[in-house]
């Protein structure tokens, strides 16, 4: 009986959330390679991809264990910062930089579609969200003044210049980062929110899929091309967490993140993070991971109170939808998993 008691207590505690004592560790599964990663998706607990320089895409479809690399054939130059996985067959990447190029695939990454090109110059898309497996939006520096927005609502397999329509209006020196493309979070039916840097940084708010905008001032470091919003996250509770800062001097920690409850009363944690963070998100309701090139800290009460996980930073983190699979990934090729994060088993 008293077994049985122990045992249910345990399940009753992974079931709830966080202990307070519980030691977090980060454990590499795959380094020495070329290229830098930003972007990356985790659909479930077994599947994930991962971005970035030189055409490259890599996907696991055993939790992390084993990883296929892939070369994006005629895309080689290609740095793509941002991706949307639905499963081991289907994703999309989108690249930083002009030409930009939407390419998806249905086949594992063996062959790509491209769905949607631009070649001006002025082109920059910055990050991609969908709301399910059929509607979803990448968003890009302003072109005149307009910030640039793409809408897709039959799994990615077109796409339609909503950028007009919607006729969001940028400051002169405002745009946007493409360091792990969560500068966009989409939720529910039709909520998306922004996150806008340099001159000014602002939170962008659509609840109509990107037609209509309401625009928020965020008090976090802004004023130059390097400083800002570089990442947002939203949990189920719609509190908001703004991370960014300088990535000039990643080591300052002075004003790098905000938290808010609606997007228009915006406070500083109470403990600040450790400096420039790329990207931000949440694992569950209340525990919560912010990594940059400044390192990598963790909080388990909504980004109220921050403690250091990890020296090392990494460009992203992202989780699967229920929190047991949660993945960083950088510079030389790095990918690591969270070996002990609150919802998952320990290896």
């Amino acid at each position: 009986m008293m077994r049985r008691f122990y045992l249910l207590s345990l399940l009753f505690l992974t079931k709830i959330g966080y202990c307070q004592d519980q030691e977090v560790h980060l454990a590499e599964l795959q380094s020495g390679k070329t290229v830098s990663l930003r972007g990356m998706s985790i659909p479930n607990d077994s599947v994930a991809w991962v971005s970035g320089s030189e055409g490259t895409v890599a996907k696991t479809a055993d939790g992390g264990k084993n990883w296929t690399w892939l070369k994006v054939i005629g895309y080689e130059d290609k740095d793509f910062r941002s991706i949307q996985a639905f499963s081991d067959k289907k994703a999309i990447i989108v690249n930083a930089g002009s030409p930009a190029v939407v390419l998806l695939t249905e086949d594992g990454g063996e062959h790509w579609q491209k769905v949607h090109s631009y070649d001006v110059e002025e082109i920059f898309y910055d990050g991609i969200s969908f709301w399910d497996e059929q509607r979803g939006m990448v968003f890009g520096d302003p072109i005149a003044g307009k910030l640039q927005l793409l809408y897709t609502e039959d799994g990615g397999k077109s796409w339609n210049d909503i950028s007009d329509q919607s006729n969001v209006q940028m400051k002169a020196g405002e745009a946007a980062f493409a360091a792990s493309g969560t500068g966009i979070r989409t939720l529910g039916n039709g909520l998306v929110w922004i996150g806008t840097g340099g001159t000014q940084a602002r939170l962008l708010f659509s609840y109509n899929y990107g037609i209509s905008w309401t625009d928020y001032k965020v008090p976090i470091e802004q004023g130059t091309a390097a400083q800002g919003i570089f990442s947002i996250a939203i949990n189920s509770n719609k509190k908001l967490i703004a991370v960014g800062g300088d990535y000039q001097h990643d080591r300052n920690n002075n004003n790098v993140i905000q938290l808010s409850g609606n997007g228009t009363i915006w406070e500083a944690s109470k403990t600040r993070l450790s400096g420039y963070k790329s990207c931000v998100e949440f694992i569950t309701d209340q525990f919560v991971i912010a990594t940059g090139t400044s390192g990598t800290d963790y909080s388990t009460d909504e980004g109220l109170h921050w403690k250091r996980l990890d020296d090392q930073g990494f460009h992203v983190v992202r989780a699967s939808p229920n929190g047991k699979l949660v993945l960083l990934a950088g510079e030389k090729g790095r990918v690591y998993k969270v070996s002990n994060s609150p919802l998952a088993v320990s290896d």
